[in-house]
């Protein structure tokens, strides 16, 4: 059973921002959609 759990964590694909689509380097299960540059367009 904890095998099929890692398995699924494991298998998770590439977080995206939900404003540009870029992949997101963070965590996979945090709460944020959004990227850094979205968050803080300069």
């Amino acid at each position: 059973m904890l095998q099929n759990v890692l398995e699924f964590f494991r298998n998770l694909p590439a977080k995206s921002c939900k404003e540009c689509g870029e992949p997101i380097s963070e965590q996979h299960e945090c709460y944020g959609n959004t990227c850094d540059s979205c968050l803080d367009p300069r």
